[in-house]
């Protein structure tokens, strides 16, 4: 049998249900994120320069290493077999070699594990437009898209194309077709992997991250010909996401880009990740649901009622399903699945939210339409 990789043994031994993030620096031991919070795995010698090292020569190809040597920053996948898929990126700081893992479960999700809304599912099911996932780095939002290409694949006919760096979970065909195009494996770069992707007969597209106004042009291009086009994008919440859009171009080109998003953005599902109540702490969901609506329809497209958004899925929950992170907090007490001072910490109006716990306000006024 084959020596195992120090690599693995490294994984196997600070690897646990509820990590999320492996570190390797020079002059630390390994460190790992648990359950939100950083923690310096104990047991471990501290780890010098040629182990990083031995490290990352286990898991780069040719081309990589002569691109770390060259002093370029490396994203790749590398998969613990039988335990975890993790995206990696290979780093310098301080003049020495350093890496970050995230892990990534073999089995791709659901959309109910997720504990997200049913209006999700719906909108995954949407046969055209322009639907996103936003949060902060590490909300999830990479296992959104997943969860919701497997209910794609789960129960519609459809060739689903994605562009991703690097490929995170793997899809295997069921009632759809799914081709993964990693980034400088399948495809050149994200600007060849962009212009290639309408030749290759998609239904659904998923852009892993829109990064730039070529990706956020090629998303809204897909939508306008008939395509489903799922993306990601860093931003807190849906009024944000509509303004970064917007904002990638320049003024003379803003008014068309509100009228297209107006028409063809169906959804945007933006994430928070909240520490649960119990002594583990894990992680739960809270989710703010922004669904196209006609209303929603005016306000991206006029300027001045942008602000309205909020207000708009407060009123909009039993029609379309929409809601705001305050909303979805609320909830998340009253299921007890978080406490009160961390929805407060959370809260977009805590004020406002506070009131609603304590009956001064009703909560029935968020679901009235």
């Amino acid at each position: 049998m084959p020596e195992e990789k120090a690599v693995d043994k490294l994984l196997n031994a600070v690897l646990e249900e509820d990590v999320s993030d492996i570190h390797f620096k020079v002059g630390s031991n390994p460190i790992i994120r648990k359950s939100g919070e950083i923690v310096h795995v104990e047991g471990f010698s501290t780890m010098k320069t040629e182990h990083i090292q031995r490290i990352i020569s286990e898991i780069v190809n040719e081309h990589q290493a002569e691109k770390f040597a060259m002093g370029n920053e490396l994203d790749l996948g590398y998969a613990l077999q039988g335990k975890a898929r993790f995206r990696v990126n290979i780093y310098h700081q301080r003049g020495t070699p350093a890496m970050v893992m995230r892990k990534i479960p073999y089995e791709v999700p659901t959309l109910d594990d997720l504990g997200l809304p049913e209006v999700v599912k719906k909108m995954s099911m949407e046969t055209r437009g322009l639907v996103l996932v936003t949060g902060a780095t590490g909300t999830g939002k990479s296992t959104t898209i997943a969860a919701m290409i497997n209910h794609i694949n789960q129960n519609r006919s459809a060739h689903v194309v994605t562009i991703e760096d690097p490929i995170e979970f793997l899809h295997t065909d069921n009632r759809s077709t799914i081709c993964q195009r990693e980034v400088g494996i399948d495809t050149k770069d994200w600007s060849t992997g962009l212009r290639a992707v309408f030749r290759q007969d998609p239904d659904v597209i998923l852009i892993g991250e829109m990064r730039d106004a070529e990706s956020v042009a090629t998303a809204i291009t897909g939508a306008e010909t008939g395509h489903l086009v799922l993306s990601t994008l860093h931003t807190t919440d849906a009024i944000e996401t509509i303004a970064r859009i917007i904002d990638v171009f320049p003024p003379t080109q803003q008014h068309l880009v509100r009228l297209q998003l107006g028409q063809l953005l169906s959804g945007v599902i933006s994430q928070r990740l909240l520490p649960g109540k119990g002594e583990d702490h894990r992680r739960v969901l809270a989710a703010e649901i922004l669904v196209q609506s006609s209303t929603v329809s005016e306000c991206i497209i006029k300027p001045d009622k942008t602000y309205l958004i909020t207000e708009t899925m407060e009123k909009s929950y039993s029609q379309y399903g929409m809601q705001t992170f305050d909303m979805a907090l609320y909830d998340l007490i009253v299921n007890e699945k978080i406490d009160l001072e961390t929805a407060l910490a959370a809260a977009s109006n805590p004020t406002k939210l506070d009131l609603r716990l304590k009956g001064i306000e009703t909560a029935s006024d968020w679901r009235m339409d």
